[in-house]
């Protein structure tokens, strides 16, 4: 992350935080992207349309974020939610993907 933002223990005003804020969305959308180029060979390697929605993986993602989520601290559901809006919004590119290569 950028060395001019602080650690949010050390953010002694609103400015401090919502730079470090913006640090984290930035870096976020830079892994959300990457994500999204592995649904780009995911619709590249599936034979078969059928394959791209895939609901015992899905499970799986969305257990592995909970038990990332509680070694964080970072409440549960909140990240369970999260996950499973990305996991849909994903197979939904995947689907996007998929038919324009076909």
């Amino acid at each position: 992350m950028d060395e001019t933002v602080k650690a949010p223990e050390d953010c002694a005003t609103m400015l401090e935080v919502r730079a470090g804020v913006d640090a984290v969305d930035r870096a976020l959308m830079r892994l959300i992207a990457t994500r999204f180029g592995y649904m780009d060979a995911a619709a590249r390697i599936k034979p078969e349309r059928s394959a791209v929605r895939d609901e015992p993986r899905k499970a799986q993602v969305i257990a592995n974020a909970r038990r990332s989520a509680a070694a964080a601290g970072v409440p549960e559901d909140v990240a369970a939610g999260l996950w499973d809006w990305l996991v849909e919004a994903s197979i939904a590119y995947e689907f996007e993907v998929f038919d324009r290569k076909r």
